[in-house]
């Protein structure tokens, strides 16, 4: 059976309802996020504040000065939320059950069942009209646009819904697909990061086409992944969609208005970020075996640290006491903190409630295994 995959792009989803909720917002430099004049950064940006040079992640005076026009709004985040869920449905009911939701504002579906044709290019022919539909259904009953890549797999559907935003379709067909790549930057290749693409880049490899046309073995540079990087230099992509609510982690973090070294502070936000983490354990009926913390300074700089348990936890005060470990087993308040974030990962069935949790320096001290 042939396959065909959607990638659904919400375009720029937060600053978009913005503008859709107070239409006066709509044609101006719109950026989500805390106001200039206090800590934070920015969380999303319209495509004219985008313009200016403003992106997500950005500290919020730097897109003030970027954009001196902009309109600053703070995240709305419930709001976004049922919006996604709301948008998630109509693609639900149009294109069935297939759908991996993979952030808040963007979908893989599958509908390679729908398929008439036995041939693949055919078959993803047939499935532009209901491409179509589902961007005019999403218009119609939220107001948005979104953006639709229709390709034979993830990799290429990905990258066929950033071809032309916003409230774009592109298809790749598969005979197409070689071509399609080739004059493309390595780095929008799945699982290439900064640090492979200057490696890439320094062997001479700076494009797709480059990897296409590399005679040697990858494996010579980027080790083991190296088969897998040249079938995705040729678009060949067979991982499946994660169908489900998969859960790999759960995070919170806290930016502070001013840079702060008070422990009654700190301890207060990893209380209140440790309830939170376990409140969503419990929704799901996991535990973890990774505890992780998380600081920023006031230059930016960021690091973390985590500590795995054998024994999984799933209990606010245990995850508060392991943050608060580490904090200070790997001295990180050793000055101001900007950011102090807190988190569990190496998430397991919750089969049943751990009755002591042995810490370092007392007995069972072999139960904790440090990464």
């Amino acid at each position: 059976m042939p396959r065909v995959i959607f990638h659904i792009d919400m375009d720029a989803f937060y600053a978009s309802v913005e503008q859709r909720d107070q239409p006066a917002l709509r044609g101006l430099p719109v950026i989500v996020g805390a106001p200039p004049a206090q800590r934070g950064v920015v969380c999303a940006a319209s495509y004219e504040a985008r313009k200016f040079g403003v992106r997500s992640a950005l500290p919020s005076i730097t897109a003030a000065r970027l954009c001196p026009a902009g309109i600053f709004l703070r995240p709305r985040m419930a709001v976004y939320q049922a919006e996604s869920s709301a948008i998630m449905a109509v693609v639900a009911r149009m294109a069935g059950e297939l759908v991996e939701q993979v952030s808040i504002d963007e979908a893989y579906v599958d509908v390679s069942a729908r398929a008439l044709a036995t041939d693949v290019d055919e078959a993803l022919r047939e499935a532009v009209p209901l491409a179509q539909a589902i961007k005019q259904a999403i218009l119609q009953e939220r107001q948005l646009t979104a953006t639709i890549g229709v390709a034979p797999n993830k990799l290429l559907a990905k990258l066929a819904s950033d071809f032309q935003k916003p409230d774009g379709l592109t298809c790749v067909l598969n005979r197409e697909k070689v071509q399609f790549l080739r004059p493309l930057p390595v780095r929008v290749l799945h699982g290439i990061g900064p640090v492979t693409e200057r490696h890439l880049h320094q062997c001479g490899l700076k494009t797709v086409g480059d990897l296409q046309d590399y005679p040697g073995d990858l494996s010579a540079m980027v080790g083991s992944w190296g088969p897998q990087l040249r079938q995705f230099a040729f678009g060949e992509d067979d991982r499946p969609l994660e169908l489900g609510d998969v859960v790999k982690s759960i995070s919170s973090e806290t930016t502070f208005l001013r840079d702060t070294d008070d422990r009654s502070v700190l301890r207060q936000s990893l209380r209140e970020q440790a309830e939170e983490i376990v409140g969503k354990l419990l929704q799901r009926r996991l535990a973890a075996h990774t505890v992780q913390v998380k600081v920023r300074y006031g230059d930016f700089s960021t690091l973390t640290r985590q500590l795995s348990l054998e024994e999984p936890v799933s209990e606010a005060r245990d995850v508060y006491r392991l943050g608060c470990w580490l904090l200070g087993r790997e001295r990180l308040v050793n000055r101001p903190l900007r950011l102090l974030g807190l988190g569990v990962s190496g998430l397991v069935e919750d089969r049943a409630r751990q009755l002591h949790l042995p810490l370092p320096g007392v007995p069972r001290q072999s139960l904790l295994r440090k990464r």
